[in-house]
């Protein structure tokens, strides 16, 4: 009988125990949904904010104007070609560097104290401020190696800016591909090439895709590396264009052209003192979050997309 009086004891403490449990757990909950929908909040309010007051510019002949010192004129035509042009140049030159780095690290690289220094390394390259980039490509792309304030110098500052952020995803990607499926393609006779080609790299290719995706809305709206190698705050021209009717049909002087971004000419107008200059800020900025919200929107869908085709 005293044995059966434990027990029941112990089974109350244990009941208690797990009732505490289960009422911390809702607390939690609630106040992390509280937290969620406090910064979901705030951020509705500041981009209705924005497209309440940049509505008035909401046109076309705003995507097709040069700046101008007339608020009234002043459009956005060179700055969303310069970040266009820019984006082209940090999209090939960080994502097949990153997705390469992050398969061979992940596949092919011996597990020993160098490669576990280049992952720790990769991992706090990813948290580094974006100024410390644009300093990095002032003395390397713009002095040492004279690419000059250009596109090129501007895309390849940005490419190594979500280069880390590339490697890392393209890692944990690869890691989510479950061992069974390298066993298998190994079990009938599969060489490490086409087990990583084929079977790896293809199952894993959607949440790279997000990550790459990500990195690059990440770039759009970096502004210090940019201004630190000597973006230009006012152009009224564009580059040339990449694309010629003559052999070879290609045109490589846009790399070297001047430049400026959305974010830098957006810094511009906020400066200016007119409030009708605020107005096309404002519709700059809305602009912005709204291609960011496209961007990572997408690579949410493509993920769901390619992993729902997906057929272990």
């Amino acid at each position: 009988m005293e044995h059966k009086a434990s027990v029941l004891e112990n089974l109350g403490e244990v009941r208690a125990m797990i009732k505490r449990h289960k009422r911390n757990d809702t607390l939690f909950a609630a106040l992390g949904l509280i937290c969620l929908m406090l910064g979901l909040m705030t951020l509705m309010l500041l981009f209705w904010q924005l497209i309440a007051d940049g509505y008035p510019k909401f046109n076309l002949e705003f995507l097709t104007e040069f700046p101008s010192r007339r608020a009234a004129r002043a459009g956005l035509l060179s700055a969303w070609v310069g970040s266009l042009l820019v984006m082209s140049v940090t999209f090939l030159s960080a994502v097949p560097v990153g997705v390469a780095a992050g398969l061979y690290l992940e596949e092919y690289a011996p597990k020993n104290w160098f490669t576990d220094l280049i992952e720790i390394n990769v991992s706090n390259l990813a948290g580094v401020p974006s100024i410390i980039y644009g300093l990095l490509a002032l003395g390397l792309f713009v002095y040492i190696l004279g690419f000059g304030q250009s596109i090129l110098t501007a895309g390849l500052t940005l490419g190594l800016l979500i280069l880390p952020i590339v490697i890392v995803s393209t890692r944990e990607a690869i890691r989510a591909i479950p061992v069974s499926i390298r066993e298998a393609a190994y079990g009938v006779g599969a060489t490490k090439w086409q087990v990583v080609y084929d079977h790896v790299f293809k199952y894993s290719y959607g949440g790279i895709l997000t990550g790459v995706i990500i990195g690059m809305s990440r770039a759009l709206g970096e502004t210090a590396p940019i201004i630190t190698i000597g973006a230009l705050t006012f152009i009224a021209f564009l580059p040339p264009s990449p694309v010629t009717t003559e052999p070879p049909f290609l045109n490589f002087e846009w790399l070297s052209s001047g430049f400026t971004v959305m974010p830098i000419q957006m810094f511009n107008w906020l400066s200016r003192p007119d409030h009708a200059f605020h107005v096309n800020a404002a519709a700059t900025g809305a602009l912005i979050i709204v291609v960011t919200l496209l961007m990572n929107g997408g690579a949410i869908w493509l993920r769901y997309k390619i992993r729902k085709n997906i057929k272990w």
